[in-house]
């Protein structure tokens, strides 16, 4: 059976390959429909809608979460310590979903104020696991 450790860096990592495939399911549509060239994209999707730019920024905050949360995870995993991540392991999990849905929705000052708290709720959590993986024997 798998720890919530495991689980939860699985999910992480699907959640940004589900992002991922989302924006390029977008973009050959685009290109198909003749909207764009093949080539006529950035990384950030600017000049696309404020979805798609949005989408884009929202993978990429995965993208560079990932090394540091599941680097953490994989830690944990890797040695055996996974009674550090599992009790927090689904609230990291829900707090990238989190941050990640309302990356999507909005870019407004509330929504700016609510993504950021998420991810604040993530860093807490690595920061906490950081310590005690150090502390433990």
């Amino acid at each position: 059976m798998m720890s919530h450790s495991t689980i939860a860096l699985t999910g992480f990592i699907t959640w940004t390959l589900l992002l991922l495939v989302l924006m390029e399911a977008i973009r050959a549509q685009l290109v198909l429909r003749g909207k764009v060239p093949p080539n006529g994209f950035t990384p950030d999707n600017a000049g696309l809608s404020p979805f798609m730019q949005r989408l884009a920024r929202a993978h990429a905050n995965c993208i560079e979460s990932l090394p540091v949360f599941g680097g953490l995870l994989m830690l944990a995993i890797a040695t055996d310590r996974t009674a550090v991540t599992d009790p927090l392991a689904y609230a990291l999990l829900a707090a990238r979903l989190f941050q990640s849905l309302v990356h999507l929705a909005s870019v407004g000052p509330r929504a700016v104020t609510i993504r950021f708290a998420a991810f604040a709720v993530q860093m807490a959590i690595g920061v906490y696991w950081a310590f005690e993986m150090l502390a433990a024997d």
